[in-house]
């Protein structure tokens, strides 16, 4: 369910993709500064599912809440509003407007254990 205030109207596969890009940019593996853009961070490893989900630091994905990270399409959406640049799926950067855009998503699609 997209957030009651989406200030750049971004669709429900930008907010999935845009959520799942904020949690990889706080994962230690694949994640670096980026040394263009204080404040930002560049991703160069993409999950990859197994079945119907991946893990993602310590959260379970569905795949199905993951399909925008492979579409270019998404990622050239989210570049337009300023939240990312990259080269979609292979890298991207996450700008401190993406870093910080409030989705409302994560507690729906990181699934964590209550153990």
């Amino acid at each position: 369910m997209p957030p009651k205030n989406n200030p750049l109207g971004l669709n429900a596969l930008q907010l999935k993709t845009l959520t799942l890009a904020q949690a990889l940019a706080r994962l230690p593996e694949g994640a670096t500064p980026d040394d263009q853009e204080p404040g930002a961070i560049r991703i160069d490893r993409f999950p990859h599912p197994h079945g119907n989900h991946f893990h993602l630091g310590s959260a379970v994905v569905a795949s199905k809440d993951a399909t925008g990270l492979a579409i270019p399409g998404v990622w050239a959406a989210l570049e337009r509003k300023g939240l990312t640049r990259g080269n979609g799926a292979q890298w991207v950067v996450i700008r401190p407007a993406g870093l910080s855009y409030d989705t409302g998503l994560a507690e729906q699609i990181l699934h964590h254990s209550d153990h």
